[in-house]
């Protein structure tokens, strides 16, 4: 099983990004994907997630109505359209599989196996 975010770099405030979560190694459509960041001295946090079967979603209130989240199953391949970008968006990206289909939350416990991150920094 492997999950790698791309597609982060550096953003001026306001601007927009698109990470991608690349996936292999199981049956992508079977299970939820989500987000995750860390920023430099903070926890990892949870920012969306969407289901496998009709692509539902959950977003942490920290960036709904900014980010958008999809999946693209052709391609087993997960991503976050961020906007609006701010200078407390400047973290480390991760995607990550859930053990199941569900998608209401981002309980980092659930999620088994993580890809690497993807840094995105977001100046003024």
């Amino acid at each position: 099983v492997q999950l790698q975010a791309s597609g982060g770099g550096l953003v001026q405030t306001g601007g927009s990004l698109r990470l991608s979560c690349t996936t292999s190694g199981f049956t992508f459509d079977d299970y939820t994907i989500g987000w995750f960041r860390q920023a430099p001295g903070k926890e990892r946090e949870g920012l969306s997630s969407i289901n496998n079967s009709d692509g539902k979603s959950y977003y942490a209130d920290s960036v709904k109505g900014r980010f958008t989240i999809s999946r693209d199953n052709d391609k087993n391949t997960v991503y976050l359209q961020m906007n609006s970008l701010k200078s407390e968006d400047t973290a480390v990206y991760f995607c990550a599989r859930r053990k199941s289909g569900y998608y209401r939350d981002v309980d980092q416990s659930a999620f088994d196996y993580w890809g690497q991150g993807t840094k995105v920094t977001v100046s003024s």
